[in-house]
């Protein structure tokens, strides 16, 4: 039996558009609209892209109020980090007594 062509609406492309926002997997929303992934793929594409942006933008507006609205350090760290590449960094330096070279001793005994 031919299925009909799949027509969406524009409660359908709402709906497609707010789960994808809220961050459903995409064979998810097909199964919650009765389509399958392709089909999804097919009809919904700006709505799939449209919805994740929007979403992220408005995670990334909330982290930003909080890091400079409202000073939050930890939200702070987490910008530098993700937007402007900062890291932070250790070195670790091994040497021997009194900051002189490092003995190594192998299993027979033999210093080097």
């Amino acid at each position: 039996m031919v299925m009909p062509a799949h027509k969406p609406t524009e409660e359908r492309r709402k709906q497609v558009e707010q789960a994808s926002g809220l961050g459903l997997p995409h064979d998810q929303i097909a199964a919650l609209i009765g389509i399958s992934d392709e089909t999804l793929r097919k009809y919904y594409k700006t709505e799939l892209a449209v919805g994740k942006a929007k979403a992220s933008a408005q995670v990334a507006k909330t982290l930003f109020n909080k890091a400079v609205i409202q000073g939050d350090t930890t939200a702070m760290i987490w910008w530098t980090k993700a937007q402007m590449r900062w890291a932070e960094t250790q070195r670790h330096e091994n040497s021997g007594p009194e900051g002189g070279p490092q003995r190594i001793i192998y299993e027979w005994g033999e210093p080097t």
